[in-house]
């Protein structure tokens, strides 16, 4: 094993672009459904947020005890999974076929680079750590 100091320059050098990092903003009431279908193509770990925001849809108009009010940000969930770069196809498909309603306000995909994980508890890093 490399000392610490060495590791992570030299994998980071000799292997790019390891992983991808999918970062899904969706509808609160569908997050069972991705993560079944992640399930289904053998992604287990995920982060989720609850998160709020807008996009095209700026927000709604909502009547509360007789009083017309807006609500410039929508509640939504932010779901964050980093996967082999090679999975990262089948991991959007996965997330676009379980979310999409074919409504406003469906959501977003970001697909990033990921150089270096690492995990904390047993120092593995790479592909081994996700």
């Amino acid at each position: 094993m490399l000392p610490r100091t060495l590791a992570f320059p030299l994998l980071v050098a000799l292997r790019p672009d390891l992983m991808k990092k999918i970062e899904a903003i969706i509808k609160p009431f569908k997050i069972e459904e991705v993560k079944d279908a992640l399930a289904e193509v053998g992604i287990e770990g995920m982060t989720v947020t609850e998160v709020k925001g807008f996009g095209r849809q700026k927000g709604h108009t909502e009547i509360y005890r007789g009083s017309e009010y807006t609500l410039d940000f929508l509640p939504k969930i932010k779901i964050e999974v980093v996967v082999p770069t090679d999975r990262a196809n089948a991991a959007v498909d996965a997330v676009i076929r379980s979310a999409r309603t074919g409504k406003i306000g469906d959501g977003k995909i970001f697909v990033t680079a990921i150089e270096h994980a690492v995990r904390i508890r047993t120092e593995e890093s790479g592909e081994q750590a996700i």
